[in-house]
């Protein structure tokens, strides 16, 4: 398989995206393109095996507006990425660029599948349950009930196709776990996503997420890219204060040493690190958002998610499954 990765997105850009690209054609047995200026892509680049670059001389910015950079960079990485992967020159693409400027170039240039209304961000949330699929992890933060059951569709064929769960409970993030909790758009979007084909697991409040109430939890881009930082700081904010208690005074040090692996697989468990990047569901082409801070490791299994992903066959199954959407 062919994947086709922008080499000039992210904090790290190209030094560690080109070290994950050659972990990845190395381990995976994938062919990577990577877009983006040759030179610098070049002096990363010590094993070209089953890795071809092409070359750009643009790059968008995480400062540039989304919209206006995909109309006048064309020549940017990202945008060259997209059209690739459009003309059908790789079975996937990976970007940590700029997030706004990825959902905008996906939906202008690969298209969305007939029938879904947006494409939508969809991170992994660690939970007891192994993980939790997020629809959407911040790329419409207005939507109306009818996308919110589209987001349920979208995120139990993912589930399925690309994380194996045979058969994933959905469920919809709100302030209550009763049927008639929430705002009028909640309630209405808690009919729809009932009449529907899946396995409902009905409102799920943020206090149950991380104990594994879904397996796909539906939510505006609002609520939850605020449910998503706001568990990344109490992890983080957990952490320190963690290392700061063990650290105090002998005792405590002995103490640590026993609790040391616990608190390294606990710490794992949220390390974006490990679950590579965020997919974007309802486009027409896999497409892949890695953390901006990837570093190689982070963008490895990125691209890994993205094979999974492309070989799960989760975009055909939704294209085959939008005709009952789209007459909603």
């Amino acid at each position: 398989m062919k994947i086709i990765v922008d080499a000039m997105g992210g904090d790290h850009a190209p030094g560690e995206i080109v070290k994950g690209s050659m972990l990845a054609a190395r381990r995976l047995g994938v062919t990577i393109v990577l877009v983006g200026d040759s030179g610098a892509i070049g002096r990363h680049l010590t094993d070209s095996t089953n890795i071809t670059v092409t070359h750009t001389d643009e790059v968008i910015s995480y400062d540039d507006d989304p919209v206006k950079a995909v109309r006048e960079k064309s020549g940017s990485s990202m945008v060259t990425g997209l059209k690739l992967l459009a003309e059908g020159e790789g079975g996937a693409f990976v970007s940590a660029g700029n997030s706004g400027a990825l959902v905008t170039g996906t939906t202008l240039i690969v298209k969305r599948i007939k029938g879904i209304r947006r494409i939508v961000m969809a991170p992994l949330i660690p939970a007891d349950s192994g993980a939790v699929v997020l629809l959407d992890g911040g790329a419409n933060t207005d939507c109306a009930p009818e996308m919110l059951a589209q987001f349920a569709v979208m995120g139990d064929v993912y589930a399925k196709a690309v994380l194996g769960i045979e058969s994933p409970r959905v469920g919809l993030l709100n302030n209550g776990a009763e049927a008639h909790k929430g705002n009028a758009a909640a309630r209405e979007a808690y009919r729809l996503i009932a009449e529907l084909p899946i396995r409902f697991a009905g409102n799920v409040e943020a206090r149950d997420v991380l104990s594994g109430a879904a397996d796909v939890l539906v939510a505006d881009g609002f609520a939850g890219n605020i449910l998503l930082k706001a568990i990344e700081g109490t992890a983080l904010y957990f952490s320190k204060n963690l290392k700061s208690m063990l650290t105090k005074n002998t005792a405590t040090k002995l103490s640590a040493l026993f609790l040391k692996k616990g608190i390294a697989e606990f710490k794992k468990k949220f390390d974006y690190n490990e679950h590579g990047g965020a997919p974007l569901l309802g486009a027409a082409g896999v497409v892949i958002k890695a953390h901006g801070s990837s570093k190689a490791d982070a963008f490895y299994n990125a691209i890994r998610q993205a094979e999974r992903f492309a070989r799960g066959g989760a975009v055909e199954e939704l294209a085959a499954r939008t005709g009952n959407l789209a007459a909603r």
